[in-house]
């Protein structure tokens, strides 16, 4: 048996390595670039006006022109304006590039306009003001996001803004989940008095799609000969395996049995932690198997504390762990690391967790009322309030 940190040692010691896939950028959320994204042009490509307003000469104002003329519009959208007469100006919008010969904009807030004729109300302007510079925000062929960047929402429109309708990304694995376990049925059926719908495979799949990476669902029974049958064309087909369920002593556990008699070299097998104990991890060529407890609980913070992280540090992404401070006092008898479920709330800056332990490895439901584990480790009994330990989130806060 290893401890945890020895697991996760290992386990980033069998990294998957991705190859890159051009996709399009409408289904690149989360995906991580394996290209630079570089500016087409300047940002904003031309002196561009930031307020609704007027855009006059700065020079006229100081020397004490304060009703300006008006000679056209420069709506955004059309090509640059000229000032023909300096002594005038125009009216602009927000967006509009600049007129020629005008270089400072008053808002129409700090204006009165009466018959084509614009009066400053305020007594202090200064030179320049609401005007965006070109290329003040990023010059043409200027790096606006490197290699290695996982895309969110504003990485996403930054790239529609340089025309990137495609874009190079890391791969994803493929990836199968399975199940196994008589006792299990069908999502859609309805279980006897003896079994449970299947629900490990389902928040296994969302865990992954959260990251970017689809997942194929299978179950397979309680039969060794059909488990090894069933496991050899999962493993010729997919590169990432989790399995939930038959990895502990019982009769019926053929798990770890069946993956070494296919080649997968077991790496561990039982880590000092609860939930969770019995996890088992192998590997075989490109193939990462991590076999998991079938205990909901067990299942779930496996995932976000071994397998999201393997995922994340595969792709070069930071894997560093936050922190959190216990809220209440907290004791726990167990020569382990145990996985305290905790509800954890922003206060006044500071990460506070408070414990919700639940009612084990089986209280799946108990999961709705915390948002992370905290990883409490195995040399200490006593944990006390106000104590910072590693925390684990599943949830957005």
């Amino acid at each position: 048996m290893v401890s945890v940190s020895e697991a996760t040692s290992i386990i980033e010691s069998h990294l998957y390595s991705p190859s890159q896939e051009i996709i399009p950028i409408t289904v690149a959320l989360n995906r991580v670039l394996a290209e630079p994204i570089l500016a087409d042009r300047d940002f904003p490509p031309f002196n561009r006006v930031a307020m609704d307003g007027i855009a006059i000469q700065f020079d006229q104002f100081k020397k004490g022109n304060h009703t300006f003329e008006i000679e056209d519009i420069a709506p955004a959208g059309v090509s640059q304006k000229v000032l023909i007469h300096k002594t005038n100006c125009l009216e602009v919008m927000t967006g509009a590039p600049l007129p020629a010969n005008t270089d400072t904009v008053i808002r129409y807030e700090d204006l009165d306009i009466k018959d084509k004729k614009a009066t400053i109300l305020i007594s202090v302007i200064n030179a320049n003001q609401n005007v965006h510079p070109q290329g003040q925000d990023a010059q043409q062929n200027q790096v606006l996001l490197k290699e290695g960047t996982q895309l969110s929402p504003s990485e996403i429109a930054l790239m529609a803004s340089v025309g990137k309708s495609q874009v190079l990304v890391k791969s994803i694995p493929k990836a199968a989940i399975i199940s196994t376990g008589d006792e299990l049925v069908d999502i859609n059926d309805t279980p006897q008095a003896h079994q449970i719908r299947r629900s490990n495979s389902y928040a296994l799949q969302a865990g992954l799609k959260s990251m970017g990476c689809e997942a194929h669902l299978f179950h397979i029974k309680d039969e060794k000969e059909e488990i090894k049958k069933e496991m050899a064309g999962i493993l010729e087909q997919h590169d990432l395996i989790i399995l939930s369920g038959g990895v502990s002593k019982g009769k019926f556990d053929f798990i770890p049995e069946v993956l070494e008699l296919l080649g997968v070299k077991k790496h561990f097998h039982k880590v000092k932690q609860k939930p969770g104990k019995p996890f088992w991890f192998g590997s075989a060529a490109n193939k990462t198997v991590f076999a998991l407890p079938g205990n909901p609980v067990s299942t779930y913070m496996c995932f976000y504390r071994y397998i999201q992280p393997w995922l994340r540090k595969s792709w070069g992404l930071n894997t560093a762990p936050k922190f959190a401070t216990l809220a209440t006092d907290y004791q726990f008898n167990g020569d382990l690391t145990y996985f305290l479920q905790v509800n954890i709330i922003n206060e006044l800056g500071v990460q506070v967790a408070y414990p919700m332990t639940g009612g084990g490895s089986g209280d799946f439901a108990n999961l709705k009322e915390v948002n992370a584990f905290m990883e409490l480790p195995e040399e200490k009994i006593a944990f006390k309030k106000g104590e910072a330990y590693p925390v684990f989130f599943f949830r957005s806060r």
